[in-house]
């Protein structure tokens, strides 16, 4: 049953500042930087804006043409990479001047959606990339995926770091939220333990995690966090690319206090991105 209660307005404002921010740095890149190699692989920087604008094509109901098949491509790896690779398709052979307008069209067209809804509309079960939840939950995974892909576009231009709040605070709520299944599931945590995350840098908080029959988040824990076995210390930024398995997360920037093996099992299969 669909669990995740959002507010719409927040969510949407977030989520509007981070398609802003996704305009701004790509309306900031160079020509060389756009036709270049992003921090994902088989793609580009042009191809990033492109998949943002399809997936957001998608939810407003839009399709196009598959022109080639790409299930067989090292970096597609399920029917919804499948998907992102078609849009990718549709916009790679298109101007620039055109694919930015195409960004600002569809942004326009989503902004307008999610305004005219109603929060009751906002809690209604959707299917979600994590899952069967809200449609305000799938709203949030948006914003983390824009945010990522923000951080992808500055890695591959100037390395520059993102900087509004707004965004990166739910960003991290949904990173936040898939952090027990990496805990528990992924990294095969044993019961009983407990694993707390200091995230530093943008939208700073600490997560933690109890993993009883199954891991899941708590306010505190007994015992307080002293009592933690193992304590990761990562920066937000660094939390995202570990997150999408970017080649340029770095995990020997992360502090690992207490179980060490826990630790790097909890880094080592971090990667949990679609």
């Amino acid at each position: 049953m669909p669990t995740t209660i959002l507010p719409l307005a927040e969510v949407t404002e977030g989520l509007i500042a981070q398609w802003s921010a996704i305009a701004d740095v790509a309306a900031g890149l160079t020509d060389e930087q756009w036709s270049g190699p992003s921090v994902l692989p088989g793609w580009t920087n042009a191809d990033v804006v492109a998949h943002i604008i399809g997936t957001e094509s998608m939810l407003d109901g839009r399709d196009v043409e598959a022109t080639r098949t790409v299930s067989a491509l090292d970096h597609v790896r399920n029917p919804i990479g499948e998907l992102n690779e078609k849009w990718v398709d549709h916009y790679r052979p298109k101007p620039r001047a055109e694919v930015l307008a195409a960004l600002e069209e569809i942004v326009a067209v989503r902004t307008a959606a999610l305004k005219a809804m109603t929060q009751e509309q906002f809690e209604a079960p959707s299917m979600t990339p994590a899952g069967a939840d809200t449609y305000g939950r799938f709203m949030r995974i948006r914003i983390f995926d824009c945010w990522v892909h923000e951080i992808d576009l500055r890695d591959s231009a100037d390395g520059s770091a993102v900087a509004d709040p707004v965004p990166a605070s739910w960003a991290l709520d949904e990173i936040g939220a898939s952090l027990p299944f990496v805990v528990g599931k992924r990294a095969d945590a044993p019961k009983g333990s407990k694993v707390l995350f200091d995230i530093t840098g943008l939208s700073p908080r600490t997560v933690r995690i109890d993993v009883g029959d199954r891991a899941s988040l708590v306010e505190e824990f007994e015992g307080g966090d002293a009592s933690a076995d193992v304590r990761l210390r990562i920066d937000a930024a660094n939390l995202a690319r570990c997150a999408g398995g970017r080649r340029d997360a770095d995990p020997n920037e992360v502090e690992i206090e207490g179980d060490q093996t826990l630790g790097q099992a909890i880094l080592t299969r971090m990667n949990y991105v679609i």
